[in-house]
């Protein structure tokens, strides 16, 4: 009996020994790799305490400085960069709790229902992915700033993209893998499809959830483009749009960029580093169906 588990045990030791040589070997390439990605966000964070001279200083600073506050007042001072703060937070958010909603719903619908022209009409809908945004940009401000008169408002910014058509695609992907004799024997037990939708569905899927919440966020929040032609007005500006205001024909206000950068980038990346496993495991999720 000894004999038959020493080969088992040898084989074991042997696996284990193999897969730390590869955990060595992977982090010893990744590591480099990782410190490179990261050196432009440490500069920044470098930069933003620095005077505007020592970032084309020949001797480049690599420590951080003291003039942190100052290049925030000056940037307050040049555009009011709270109150464009405070529009992307109240924008972003708005934004993601409604298309969490509407995406949640039509992923579960095309997910759980059957109903006349459901495959054609997803597939409708995944096909305006090939539209160029250059096409419909010219028409869509014409009925939000004309027609809607929408033009400096935060719905200007928001209802355009609403209704995601990633959104919906991952939401069904995610449905997908909730289990429909789940959900017929709470139609057994009387409960309403709306309380079904709420009560059940949804929590099965909060990973996918939060996952999307995380990508509608940032893609309203790193939004430039859009918010730019509809927004004209200083009050109404967004950090983004905001922070571009900086860069002119004859002054380039570069510790108020950077600085701006920080406050616009820091806090979401420690909040992303703190719910990446949340990130990780909906977006695995969302690739499941039964």
């Amino acid at each position: 009996m000894n004999a038959a588990l020493k080969p088992t045990r040898q084989g074991s030791v042997s696996k284990a020994r193999r897969e730390r040589w590869q955990s060595f070997w992977l982090h010893l390439i990744l590591t480099p790799l990782a410190l490179l990605f990261l050196a432009p966000l440490y500069l920044m964070l470098i930069f933003s305490s620095h005077p505007e001279s020592a970032i084309f200083s020949p001797n480049l600073p690599l420590w951080f400085g003291g003039e942190f506050m100052t290049n925030l007042r000056q940037l307050q001072a040049d555009l009011n960069f709270s109150r464009a703060l405070l529009n992307s937070v109240v924008i972003a958010t708005i934004y993601t709790v409604l298309s969490m909603a509407l995406t949640a719903m039509g992923g579960y619908a095309f997910a759980k229902f059957n109903f006349r022209g459901r495959t054609p009409l997803f597939v409708l809908i995944i096909a305006t992915l090939t539209i160029p945004t250059f096409v419909t940009i010219i028409p869509q401000f014409i009925l939000v700033a004309r027609d809607l008169k929408l033009s400096n408002t935060y719905w200007a910014v928001i209802l355009p993209t609403l209704a995601n058509t990633i959104g919906i695609f991952y939401m069904r992907q995610a449905f997908m893998s909730v289990p429909t004799d789940l959900l017929n024997a709470a139609r057994i037990d009387g409960a309403s499809e709306f309380r079904i939708f709420w009560q059940i569905a949804l929590p099965v899927v909060r990973p996918a959830l939060a996952a999307l919440a995380i990508l509608l966020f940032l893609a309203s929040w790193n939004d430039y483009l859009w918010p730019l032609i509809v927004l004209s007005q200083k009050d109404a500006y967004t950090v983004p749009v905001a922070l571009g205001t900086l860069v002119g024909l004859t002054r380039v206000s570069w510790g108020g960029i950077m600085v701006g950068t920080v406050l616009s980038t820091v806090p979401f990346l420690i909040l992303f580093l703190a719910l990446q496993r949340y990130f990780i495991a909906g977006i695995a999720g969302g690739a499941v169906k039964d």
